[in-house]
């Protein structure tokens, strides 16, 4: 398929695509903004960061190839990649895409699955669909992956008639662009496609030198609880580990495995990942990674990783073999903070969903997705109940936001 003076083309895996071409257009400057650099402008904090010099670590050709190769995603996982590429007239990759052709909407996030229950009772076929994000990653970040020096319109658009292209090629039923940038979102929005809003909740750097900075930030009755849930989280003899780089050995990634292997099996009934993938970002991707682990008697006994952006935190998954007091607390949030001070870091992202995250700092943040239906009736539909669910949205933003645990003034 070719667009003006792009060609496209569908790749059905990122090794067919490489390393070197890939990470040109996701992530062409790693060292960019990097965790050691001190804050990122403090006036781009109220939003993720989606700009094209930041590290993104999902969109990083080590973390999608991880999933990959080790049959997270393709074979029988649902997650077929149709990642589209577009290249210029001399062969080189221009920009790519992430893609996936789908049969369930599991591992995403944003909830589609009342459209298709809708779609298939009224005699349509929902599945496959097309899928462009992280997968199993619930992060905002840059789906149109530009090289630099390339005309960044004119290969966005090429990587929508793209999108649009392989769709057809399947039969699918609709395009999904979840946890983008408000800025693609708006784009995608002028262009037909159907704008959806939800909430997280994000941990903000206001320029903060320590974890005592912060706290000093929230109403007195708030922070006396989270220094009584610091304390009372390592009773019990609980020492907690930060471990990065070349400090995550193999008994770490085996007992975090075992933690993440018990709490996707209570939450989702089957983990989408294994441990073939933890061992390929273990291999390739250390550095850019944070595993936050609570040793008690000589063991591990729960633990947290999270990914190192270029300004950001992210926190994934959690799991323990033993329950204590606010420990949950502690690893996933509480210590995720004080990382990011350390480090200069922006913000932590510390996942979907969760409005005790509210009590410990994290404040409400708008998440962004963007659709496109081919079918008219169910496009009529959705596009009426997103009217109604952005407005929701909106109101239940304000209320969290009045309910933040700083103090007034």
């Amino acid at each position: 398929m070719s667009t003006g003076r792009l060609t496209m083309r569908i790749a059905t895996s990122i090794q067919a695509i490489g390393r070197a071409a890939w990470d040109a257009c996701a992530n062409p400057d790693p060292g960019a903004a990097s965790v050691d650099d001190g804050p990122a402008d403090p006036a781009r904090q109220d939003e993720p960061d989606t700009a094209a010099q930041a590290y993104h670590p999902f969109m990083a050709y080590d973390f999608l190839h991880a999933l990959e190769a080790s049959g997270c995603v393709g074979g029988r996982s649902g997650w077929t990649p149709v990642h589209v590429v577009a290249e210029a007239a001399d062969g080189s990759v221009a920009g790519v895409m992430p893609a996936y052709a789908k049969s369930h909407s599991q591992g995403e996030y944003v909830f589609d699955h009342g459209w298709a229950d809708a779609y298939e009772r009224a005699g349509g076929r929902y599945y496959p669909k097309l899928q462009v994000c992280a997968p199993f990653t619930p992060a905002t970040g840059r789906r149109f992956l530009v090289r630099p020096g390339q005309d960044a319109t004119a290969v966005r658009e090429s990587l929508i008639a793209g999108a649009k292209a392989a769709l057809g090629s399947f039969g699918g039923s609709s395009i999904h662009l979840t946890f983008i940038g408000r800025e693609d979102w708006e784009q995608l929005g002028a262009r037909g496609f159907l704008r959806r809003t939800d909430q997280q909740f994000h941990w903000l750097n206001e320029g903060y030198g320590t974890f005592d900075d912060f706290l000093a930030a929230l109403a007195s009755r708030k922070r006396k609880t989270i220094k009584r849930e610091r304390r009372d989280a390592l009773t019990d003899g609980i020492t907690i580990e930060r471990l990065t780089g070349a400090a995550i050995t193999e008994e770490a990634w085996d007992a975090f495995f075992a933690f993440y292997m018990d709490t996707g099996s209570r939450k989702w009934g089957r983990p989408y990942l294994n441990r073939a993938f933890y061992a390929g970002i273990g291999a390739d991707m250390a550095d850019r990674i944070l595993l936050v682990m609570a040793r008690r008697a000589g063991r591990y006994v729960a633990g947290a990783i999270n990914f190192i952006g270029s300004d950001t935190l992210y926190g994934r998954h959690w799991g323990c073999i033993e329950d204590h007091p606010f420990l949950h607390f502690e690893v996933c949030y509480h210590q995720a903070i004080e990382f990011a001070i350390e480090r200069g870091l922006a913000r932590v992202e510390a996942g979907a969903q969760g409005e005790h995250k509210l009590a410990r700092g994290y404040r409400p943040v708008t998440t962004y997705s963007a659709h496109w239906i081919a079918d008219p009736g169910l496009r009529r539909a959705v596009e009426h109940y997103l009217e109604r669910e952005r407005e929701q949205v909106a109101e239940i933003h304000e209320a969290l936001e009045e309910a933040a645990p700083f103090r007034k003034g």
